[in-house]
């Protein structure tokens, strides 16, 4: 993994340039704290993944209208930000299997990959949670794990992509543990 061309704040500023949409935002601090507690957990470069978990969608508010076009605009805002070509396309691959930007036909196979489709998923399951409950505070596994088995609650939610979390040797109870806790550590931030 190579060192990243901007800080974290400017990568804050960067995804706020292209973003007004505030739960959309609470989406990308969520996704960068998942992202970094599991490398954390993985012995991964904590720093860059937190940073694929914070920009992985950030042409998202520019294209969210038309979804076939989410992560067309990504590569070149990147690129312009210094990003290389490693770093945007494992933002490119949390697409893979959507029928956006022509990565319908793309799988998965690296394991920050993985990581990131799981983690950015992981977040819309815990965030209606905490909305039903209306607290982050003492949300446990064996409560969410019901949720991810309700298929109607946060129907928008792709199981099969949370349950990547297999493919990176963790299973689905530790995965679940690491990302309540790590969003459980921001819940000021994501209104909670």
């Amino acid at each position: 993994m190579t060192t990243l061309p901007i800080t974290r704040e400017q990568a804050l500023e960067l995804v706020e340039k292209y973003t007004k949409d505030k739960s959309d935002l609470i989406h990308y601090l969520e996704s960068e704290v998942i992202m970094g507690a599991l490398a954390n957990r993985l012995g991964e470069n904590e720093a860059y993944w937190k940073m694929l978990g914070l920009l992985h969608d950030v042409d998202w508010g520019i294209t969210k209208f038309d979804s076939s076009q989410h992560l067309t605009k990504a590569p070149e805002i990147l690129r312009i930000a210094g990003f290389d070509e490693q770093f945007i396309n494992l933002v490119l691959s949390h697409g893979y299997g959507h029928d956006c930007a022509g990565l319908k036909e793309k799988s998965r196979t690296e394991k920050t990959e993985h990581a990131l489709a799981c983690a950015e998923t992981v977040t819309g399951l815990i965030h209606s949670y905490a909305l039903m409950r209306k607290s982050l505070d003492g949300m446990e596994v064996s409560g969410l794990k019901k949720k991810l088995k309700d298929k109607k609650f946060a129907a928008g939610v792709n199981r099969e992509i949370i349950r990547e979390c297999e493919k990176l040797g963790l299973t689905l109870d530790e995965f679940l543990n690491i990302a309540i806790k790590a969003v459980q550590s921001i819940s000021k931030n994501v209104g909670f």
